[in-house]
């Protein structure tokens, strides 16, 4: 079991050595598109590559969720499959957002042994959602609300 410090810095470690071992602008926040971002996400349990859409006008917010979830066949059948599409995601401080994600059960940061295995992981996946993001971005950004 690590202490507070000991989790904090062996999870700066492991964000460290992942740029490291792939040096390359991700899209993350520099959508265009306010409050929608992808997201990589680690734990003990798992590893998530995530879209949040956290718009507060909630219209706007279910818009963007509604018109990647009507590219949903093109998305696993083209990208990436085994999304989870939550319409309403509810964050741990109570806020309603958007998310759709992908996730690898079983490898945590605090297992060296596994950081490889999530590197791949993520790379793979959040390459394959920004691609899918490239394509279509055009056709998520024009909502009307």
């Amino acid at each position: 079991m690590y202490s507070k410090e000991e989790t904090q810095k062996l999870k700066r470690e492991f964000w460290v050595t992942f740029a490291e071992e792939y040096p390359r602008k991700w899209t993350l926040y520099d959508t265009k598109i306010k409050d929608f971002s992808f997201k990589f996400f680690v734990d003990n349990k798992k590893a998530q590559v995530l879209i949040d859409i956290e718009h507060r006008n909630a219209d706007k917010r279910i818009a963007y969720f509604d018109k990647i979830e009507a590219l949903k066949n093109i998305l696993e059948e083209e990208f990436i499959k085994d999304l989870v599409f939550e319409k309403e995601y509810i964050l741990e401080n109570g806020k309603a957002i958007s998310r759709i994600w992908v996730e690898k059960q079983g490898v945590g940061f605090s297992n060296r042994k596994n950081w490889e295995e999530i590197f791949d992981f993520y790379n793979e996946k959040m390459s394959a959602l920004e691609l899918f993001y490239l394509e279509y971005d055009e056709f998520i950004k024009d909502i009307e609300i």
